[in-house]
């Protein structure tokens, strides 16, 4: 598609697109100083994420409101969320929709009410809980949804990986009877009888969504934010719903274990492929709450972890937490305001510095091998002063009335874009499926490794008021050629995307003054492997590994550990770091070895312990290196899962050093310094 102004906005220009030959900075913008600060950005090719599978969003609300809508309004919103020049997505999340009687009068908020799956005979009404048998064909309805499918049709072509999810069973599933959440927000909503009819429920909707489109769903999440207080119903005095305003159910961690339990038995023989995935929470730190409450078997039966990230805190904890069960981790849902304007704004930068900021933290702290909008298209007339929130909002990259009829055209329904579709974009159309992110010291920075192996891109938030000297530092590839060069593309107040001109390469090193309050993607060709000379972590090597509450370094002393004021010279505190796997991935695993004692760590009856260095060691022996960037690092043992960290929090002098589970705490967290 032909790149478009954004309704509703004044046209951007190119003001930075000069840049000046010599030295790579930025022409100086009108209004702005120069450089009042620098920053030297440092990519490590020696510590990489796993494949990332892309970037994608929920369909739900905005696919079942527009659904409908004309061809060239949907046409042109498909192009926006899904086409080259848009967010370029290549992940979709199809809402199982699980759908009130059909004597409710509809309360839900705009595109809130997904159609479900099930056809009720005639007459059936609300006080109708026990009619419905999945293997009575009578009982589905093919033709559901009919608003959200459209749009599975439109966007397959450039859709590579689809994942389906549930926030409500269909309302005689419930102990309430309405799908917007029980009478108690903080009980159980899901019918104990109803365990096994709803994953049957759910499997069968995928089949038939994928029959129907062609299409191959590979993962299905039973829940939404399912362990929170979000999802209640109020009656009116007229015994009709009034509270809630969207579909939602509370499933607390056991009455998850049981359905995740009958999900995987409904699967094993169905006519889909989809793996299971889990759980949706709302936060990371809720998430690890769920996930310590499953027992191994069902852990096992888990094939993705997804976690949300309306809450931030903890993000270190989920990413050990899918280390040690190996496996995929997505950050599957995310929206907010972002910024301080305080009410609907389509121009100002804060809201899109705001969401470039929480991607850089997500992708840094979690590391996830994918990231999911809630939705980036948000509903215009919501968001507006007087709606929901009476100062209006910034949710949604895009915004457009819910309220469209077939006679709307693109002058009478405007779509309009504020600064978070362009800063998004930075991230989206340079960091690509296939590609690997990697570790960088810069918490404002996100990189990652072109999925070739040859280039890299550098993703850099200045969210400050004054223009930046940003400085990459290549040293840590194996290779950089005598042509290698970087070229910004940068967004600002001034302009979306504007490529500037490359700059080329010298000493390791280029250097480039962005604007103040943008964001700059970093093209980097010509680079290629990694010096292994370079890395924090170097195998063969003796190390010093440092509390970063504590400052105090690991010490062997018999056949447990300790930490002692810092000495290099001292034989108990140098630790030699064993590669035992292959690969520059950030699930290596690793041997932690004391010369002085011929001893390794080990967990062993769940306790740190040395142990003699004979032979390969086992998983209890083998350790997962986790870092942010930060020059900390966690280790996680390859069997338990737990870390090592200082007992009690300690910080004195011989205090024990044990194992425990994740927990983004200073005591978990360790430097590592060659000796």
């Amino acid at each position: 598609m032909m790149r478009r102004t954004p309704r509703g906005r004044r046209p951007r220009t190119t003001a930075l697109a000069a840049v000046l030959a010599t030295g790579g900075a930025l022409a100086a913008v009108p209004g702005t100083a120069q450089a009042a600060d620098a920053v030297t950005i440092t990519p490590d090719p020696s510590y990489q994420g796993q494949e990332f599978e892309g970037w994608g969003t929920s369909l739900v609300w905005f696919a079942n409101a527009t659904g409908d809508y004309p061809d060239e309004i949907r046409d042109e919103l498909a192009d926006l969320l899904f086409g080259d020049d848009g967010l370029a997505l290549n992940i979709a999340r199809y809402n199982i929709g699980g759908g009130n009687a059909p004597d409710v009068t509809d309360y839900l908020r705009a595109g809130g009410a997904v159609e479900g799956w099930w056809r009720a005979p005639d007459g059936t009404t609300r006080e109708d809980v026990d009619w419905w048998n999945a293997a009575d064909p009578a009982h589905w309805n093919e033709n559901a949804d009919l608003t959200q499918r459209w749009w599975v049709d439109r966007v397959k072509d450039e859709v590579d990986h689809w994942e389906a999810f549930s926030n409500s069973p269909p309302w005689f599933q419930t102990v309430s009877g309405y799908v917007s959440g029980g009478f108690d927000a903080g009980a159980d909503q899901v019918r104990p009888e109803s365990v096994e009819d709803f994953a049957a429920y759910l499997v069968g909707a995928v089949e038939r969504l994928e029959g129907a489109h062609g299409i191959d769903v590979a993962t299905l999440d039973p829940f939404n934010e399912p362990n929170t207080t979000y999802w209640s119903t109020r009656l009116g005095p007229d015994g009709e719903p009034i509270g809630g305003r969207q579909e939602g159910a509370h499933v607390g961690p056991a009455l998850q274990r049981d359905i995740i339990t009958a999900l995987a038995a409904e699967l094993d023989g169905a006519d889909t492929e989809a793996a299971i995935s889990a759980m949706d929470e709302t936060n990371p730190g809720r998430f690890a709450e769920n996930w310590a409450a499953y027992p191994p078997e069902v852990r096992d039966l888990v094939d993705q972890l997804n976690v949300h990230t309306y809450g931030t805190a903890g993000r270190t904890t989920v990413r050990d937490l899918a280390k040690a069960a190996d496996k995929p981790l997505w950050m599957s849902e995310v929206e907010g305001d972002w910024g301080t304007t305080g009410g609907q704004d389509f121009e100002t930068m804060s809201t899109g510095l705001g969401l470039a900021r929480h991607i850089v933290a997500d992708l840094r702290e979690l590391e996830p091998t994918a990231w999911v909008f809630w939705q980036p298209v948000e509903d215009y007339d919501n968001m507006a002063p007087g709606g929901e929130s009476p100062q209006g909002g910034n949710w949604g990259s895009i915004q457009l009335p819910f309220s469209c009829t077939a006679d709307d055209t693109l002058e009478t329904c405007p779509i309009r874009t504020n600064t978070k579709f362009d800063t998004a974009r930075n991230f989206t159309h340079h960091i690509r499926p296939g590609d690997h992110l990697m570790r960088t010291d810069d918490p404002a920075s996100v990189a990652a490794v072109h999925a070739s192996g040859r280039g890299a891109t550098v993703v850099h938030v200045n969210d400050a008021t004054e223009a930046r000297e940003v400085t990459l530092d290549l040293s840590k590839f194996a290779r950089v050629s005598r042509g290698a060069t970087v070229t910004p593309v940068v967004t600002d107040a001034h302009g979306a995307l504007v490529t500037q001109e490359s700059v080329p390469v010298r000493g390791e090193r280029a250097s480039f003054t962005v604007p103040a309050e943008s964001v700059t993607s970093f093209v980097v060709d010509g680079v290629a492997g990694v010096d292994r000379d370079a890395a924090e972590i170097r195998p063969g090597q003796d190390h010093l590994l440092t509390g970063a509450a504590s400052g105090r370094s690991l010490a062997a002393t018999g056949d447990c550990a300790v930490i002692r004021a810092t000495d290099p010279a001292d034989p108990a505190q140098r630790w030699e770091v064993t590669k035992l796997t292959r690969g520059d991935d950030n699930r290596q695993r690793y041997a932690l070895g004391n010369d002085a004692s011929d001893r390794r760590l080990a967990v062993r009856d769940g306790s740190l312990v040395l142990e003699p260095d004979r032979g390969r060691p086992d998983t209890a022996a083998q350790w997962i290196a986790s870092t942010t960037g930060d020059s900390t690092w966690t280790w996680v043992n390859a069997a338990t899962g737990q870390l090592i960290e200082v007992a009690g929090e300690a910080t004195h002098e011989g205090a024990a050093v044990s194992v425990w589970a994740p927990n983004s705490g200073g005591h978990q967290r360790w430097g590592v310094s060659g000796v």
